[in-house]
């Protein structure tokens, strides 16, 4: 309550470049939650997709696999498709593996949209709350000029005051953003290495497959 009050306090005692660093605040806690709810279903999606399709590639069942995929827009789901059906006119792996990484290139910008714009909102906030400061040292100052040379001591440093109020929340919209930038960048490496991975099981599975299938050729 105490930190609210205080937080309160500097946006009333700092000016007009308050009210932009509050719309800088919203907007980057509007593309946090929104970033944050996509990844995390995302991963619950990938997670279920990988699960269901496992048996079927373990087993060289490629056709049902392509029907599970087929149903599903989440990330792996679109990523196996294209190496499923690459599967079908080439058995090749590296020619699997490209469709495959073509794929990945396609939806890694879902994954990371809007993510870049938090760190430039930080930078915004912090900008605005300088501008905001050094505005008020100016207007200080000059105020100060006119003053009552025995009022200017206390006048210059109430004015100083108020005006590093507005770097002192800029800064307090700044940190959060840079933090959860931060995570969300995690997350969203954290979900591009599991698609990787998941690639480089499906190409293993696929090369197993063939393995066995030449081997009982041959016998």
């Amino acid at each position: 309550m105490e930190v609210f009050s205080t937080i309160v306090g500097f946006f009333q005692e700092g000016g007009v470049f308050m009210y932009p660093i509050v719309i800088v605040l919203a907007l980057g806690l509007a593309i946090a939650i929104e970033r944050w709810l996509y990844l995390t279903t995302a991963t619950v999606k990938n997670k279920s997709i990988w699960k269901k399709i496992t048996p079927h590639l373990k087993a060289g069942n490629f056709s049902n696999a392509v029907q599970i995929t087929g149903k599903s827009k989440a990330a792996i789901a679109t990523i196996l498709s294209y190496g499923l059906s690459r599967v079908r006119s080439s058995r090749r792996r590296e020619d699997v593996e490209k469709a495959m990484e073509e794929s990945l290139m396609e939806v890694m910008p879902q994954l990371e949209k809007r993510t870049h714009y938090l760190a430039t909102f930080a930078n915004i906030a912090t900008l605005l709350g300088l501008l905001g400061t050094i505005i008020g040292l100016i207007r200080a100052f000059t105020a100060v000029s006119n003053a009552n040379p025995a009022e200017k001591a206390d006048l210059l440093s109430a004015s100083i005051s108020v005006a590093m109020n507005t770097t002192a929340f800029g800064l307090m919209v700044a940190i959060p953003l840079l933090l959860m930038h931060t995570l969300l960048q995690t997350k969203t490496t954290e979900i591009v290495d599991s698609l990787e991975m998941a690639s480089v099981k499906f190409l293993n599975a696929l090369t197993e497959h063939s393995e066995a299938k030449s081997t009982e050729t041959a016998s």
